[in-house]
Parts: C-alpha cells; structure tokens; sequence
C-alpha cells in the first residue's frame, strides 16, 4: 500500500491533481452550507487549502504558483467577456451617478486602509489584505500579492496578505449584508411602500423601447419621405408598422407619408411627447391586431458572424423592403436598432414582416442556436494573450522606484472587456453561452483560491497566536461597513435612489454575490440587479488598481 501512500504525500504531478481535485471538491461541498440563510459559496474553497496546508500536505511549488495564476487570468477574463457591453453601457450618462457613489465607496474603504495602517503599524502588504477580504475581492488581493511579488517587498511574510485576506472575508460577506438591514432600519423602510415608488419611478426612468399608434396630423411632414422623420429627431426610432391606402405595409426611409396615415412607432418613452408634436395623437387603430395585417413577428438570433463586423445600415441583406428590425436585445439590455449599430452574436432581434421578408433576415442573421452552443476557443486565448501581455508592460512614472504594471489580474481584464465590446469588428469572436462562462469562471476562481489555500495554510497559526488575526477583522469590519452606511446615506438624500437601487449599489460596489442574492430576495424583483451589473465592472477594476497601488506607493 505505499504506492497509495506515496500518491498522496510525494511531490508528483498525479499528487497535484490529487489534492487540487479533493480541496475544490470539499470546498464547493461546503460553500453550500448556509449560515443565518447566508452562503460563502466558492469562497471555502480558500479555507479547504488553508487547511490541507496546515495540516502539512504541500505540492510542487512551480505547479502551484501556475495554477493560481492561470487560474486568476481565467477568472478576471470571463468576468470581463461577461460584463463588457453592461459596462460600456454603464458609462452613459445616466448611470454617472451610480458609479461616482461607487468610485466614493472604494475612495473611502482605500482612505481606511491608510488610516488604520497607520494607526496599527502593520505592513500595507497585510493592511491590503484586510482591504481586500473586507470588501470581498478576490482579484485584488491577487493584484496585491503580484505587485509584493513584483518588487520584492520585504518585511512582511507574504503569506500574511492571505491569512488577513481569510479572516476577514466571512465577516466581509455579513458585513456588507449588516449594512443593507442596518440602512434599512436607519432610513425607516417599509419594504411595501418601497415596491410601489419602485413601480412608479420604473415607469418615468425606463429607457426600454414602447410601442405606441400614432396618427399623422402634421402637414409639413405630409408628402415628405419617412426618413424626414427620423431626421427631426436626435434618438433612433423605428417604425415597424405603417397603415397607408387601406393597406399595412413594413415602411422603408423612401415611403412617402399621407394624411391620416396611422404609424406604429417604436421608441423610448423619453422620446414620446415629441413624436406626438411631430407626427400626430394616438390612434385607437391597433395594427397588430388587424386582420387586414399580412405582417408576421419573429424572434431571431444572431448566429451568423458575416452580420457583426459591419454597421446595420451597411449590410445589404438588412435593407429589404420586406421586414423592419423593431428591437434588439443584448446582455439583458433592450434597445432600438439603428443603421450606426454593430450586431454581436447572441444578439435577440425581433422583426416584423412578410413571410418572405422573415425567411430572408432569419437566413441573414442564422438563428442557429447550435453554433452558439460550441464556444470558439481561438479568440478567447488569444485574447488572454493579449491581456497578458497588457498586464506585462510596464509603465514608469516620476518619483516611482520601479515601473508599474497592470498585472494578471488587470490586464486580461481589461483586454476582455474592450473584446467583449469590440471584438467583432476585429473579427474575434469572443461569445460564450452564459453556461460555458460560469464554468470558465468558476473553474479559474477555484483554481486561484486552492493555490492561495495550498501555499498560506502552514502559517495560519500565527494569525491568532499574538492576538493579530481579532485586530485585523476588527479593522475588516471598519473597512466594510463605514463606506457602506455612508454611500447609502448619501445616495438616498442626495441622489433620491430607491432602498433596492441602494442595496444593488452597495453589492456591486463591494463585488459580492452573496449580498445581491440577498438584495433581491428582500425586494422580490431583479431591481437590486441592474443597478449591481451597473457599477460591477467599473468597481472590479477601481479594486484591483487600489491594491497595487496602495502597494507600489506605501511598501
């Protein structure tokens, strides 16, 4: 039996495997245990290798620092493909507001951290730690653990940034939803009330396409080709539908408009006062429901890549006369296609149109749902080279002993969020079904989190013996909930969110899933969700630059 012995103690590949397969295994077993409803999910995974770690089971140093880099790059580059068009969604001007109040919550927690190094006269290296298990951030502790890397930090065992990164988070995850009940009692919430503004503000802000009748009273526009129309206006609009000699037709630009001619427009509702100023009242007549109408509706997706390197208006298998795109649906976002767009694949466009116009788009566009299913993995590591060797270049500023860089954890990121947005155009096909970027993700996760698990553990001892490990979640604590309570404040005087708008703010501005999962559940709806997926991209990278840099200008 010393060859089963072996297997598990002498330094081998197949022991790598072995013990990398029994901590992620034993730590998503127990990432499903709840505690007062609350999971730390993935985040055992990291307390399964500390302590295979402490009880003295080692593996092959090289394996391991690749594995938890490897893994790290996986992690940050999935999130990006995932988060990218939100994100660049996020940068319009209605959401300024909610990613200033998440800039304020890193701005502050960074603030703390300096303050209390101070104070405690820790090591920033184990004082970023804290920071970054407080706010619940895996990516920057590695961002953290890359910089000491980096410039040879001494005076501090690097071990210790993990140990505080560990005792930390738990009260990290309670934290972050502590504040949510706390802020809850403090603005005196009656969760009911709060559902019915929601509902009321939902309708005034909403920038989803609506589609409304109107009847066209405008003389001046009367005679004047439809593209007159749209040019009066400085939003895209589509007309699906237009009632005209008796007869309901898919308009194109060049239709020339009548009296009384009955348009349906499809615009957001910022847009709707105007278009009754410009064309006419709304009209009783429902084209979608006339049986005059010869017009189908179809749902297509776009499986077809020819389509998504060009703008729409310059594809000419998308300017028949025979079907008209009324709305495009793209990470959850709902939109008014327009000639300046670029598709992407796994777009949803609805069209409306003949038999045969419908039959010409779908074929334009694929609508193969089983080219979807089988991920392209040429673009997706070619990007990861890239992002790596963004993360390699190093930038020198004045008065810096040694250049700076983005690292593994910032520049994957950064490369795939720009692909995930631009990538087509480049002609990479970045589009993984959301199933294949969970498992993408949480295979990299797991892999970082047992590495730092497998190389921290030995010294877990010496967190507690001296009394250290209780200062550090006592500053933990600081660091998690001060900004919280302070940003909600604000956000509600200042900036009039509603409680579920606030709790999504605060969990994407912490990046932590535990405590959205929480939010929603509260408000009953996905409102806490959108304004988390908001400021989620901008906050993981403010993150992980904050690690570094409390690093490059403190160590």
């Amino acid at each position: 039996m010393n060859w089963f012995t072996n297997l598990f103690t002498q330094i081998s590949i197949a022991q790598s495997v072995i013990i990398y397969g029994l901590v992620i295994a034993l730590g998503i077993w127990l990432g499903r245990l709840k505690i007062a409803g609350i999971s730390l999910g993935v985040t055992w995974v990291l307390f399964a290798g500390l302590i295979f770690s402490y009880c003295g089971i080692g593996i092959d140093k090289g394996t391991e620092d690749f594995l938890k880099d490897f893994g790290l790059i996986l992690f940050v580059y999935s999130i990006g493909l995932q988060v990218g068009p939100g994100f660049f969604a996020s940068l319009k001007k209605n959401a300024l507001a909610n990613n200033v109040l998440a800039a304020g919550i890193v701005s502050t927690g960074v603030a703390l951290t300096i303050l209390l190094w101070y104070l405690s006269k820790n090591h920033i290296s184990v004082m970023t730690g804290v920071m970054s298990g407080a706010v619940t951030n895996t990516p920057g502790l590695a961002a953290a653990q890359a910089a000491v890397r980096d410039l040879n930090v001494t005076g501090t065992d690097r071990s210790l940034i993990t140990l505080a990164y560990a005792v930390t988070y738990p009260l990290g995850v309670f934290g972050i939803i502590g504040s949510l009940l706390l802020l809850k009692k403090i603005l005196k919430v009656n969760i009911g009330r709060e559902q019915e503004l929601h509902r009321r503000l939902a309708m005034v802000r909403s920038n989803r396409p609506i589609s409304v009748h109107l009847r066209l009273e405008n003389k001046q526009l009367v005679g004047q080709p439809l593209r007159r129309l749209f040019e009066l206006l400085k939003e895209p609009i589509v007309i699906s539908r237009m009632y005209q000699n008796d007869e309901i037709i898919t308009p194109t630009p060049s239709t020339v408009l009548s009296e009384n001619d009955v348009l349906l427009v499809v615009s957001t509702r910022q847009q709707l006062e105007q278009m009754k100023l410009l064309v006419g009242p709304v009209s009783k007549i429902d084209l979608r429901k006339s049986p005059q109408s010869q017009l189908q509706v179809a749902t297509i997706v776009v499986t077809r890549s020819e389509v998504t390197h060009k703008r729409i208006g310059d594809i000419p298998e998308l300017q028949q006369h025979d079907f008209t795109l009324t709305r495009l649906q793209r990470a959850g976002i709902e939109m008014v296609p327009h000639g300046d767009m670029f598709l992407q694949l796994g777009d949803t466009v609805k069209v409306v149109g003949t038999e045969e116009g419908i039959l010409l788009i779908t074929k334009a566009m694929g609508n193969s749902l089983k080219k979807l299913e089988v991920p392209d993995l040429a673009p997706i590591f070619f990007g990861i080279v890239l992002g790596v060797i963004l993360g390699s270049i190093p930038f020198h500023f004045p008065n810096m002993p040694v250049a700076v860089k983005v690292g593994m954890a910032g520049g994957p990121l950064i490369v795939a969020l720009i692909l995930s947005r631009f990538g087509n155009v480049l002609y990479l096909n970045n589009y993984t079904t959301h199933s294949a970027n969970l498992m993408l993700r949480e295979i990299g996760i797991s892999l970082f989190l047992a590495s730092v698990g497998l190389s921290s553990g030995k010294n877990i001892s010496t967190a507690f013996e001296d009394g250290r490990g209780w200062v550090w979640i006592g500053m933990g604590v600081i660091i998690t909930v001060v900004p919280l309570l302070l940003a909600g404040l604000i956000a509600r005087k200042y900036f009039r969110k509603t409680y579920f708008e606030i709790c999504g703010l605060l969990a994407g501005a912490s990046t932590d899933p535990p405590a959205l999962a929480f939010a929603t559940k509260l408000a009953g709806s996905d409102i806490p969700s959108v304004t988390y997926a908001t400021v989620y991209p901008l906050t993981m990278i403010l993150r992980i630059v904050a690690a570094q840099l409390l690093i490059l200008l403190l160590a």
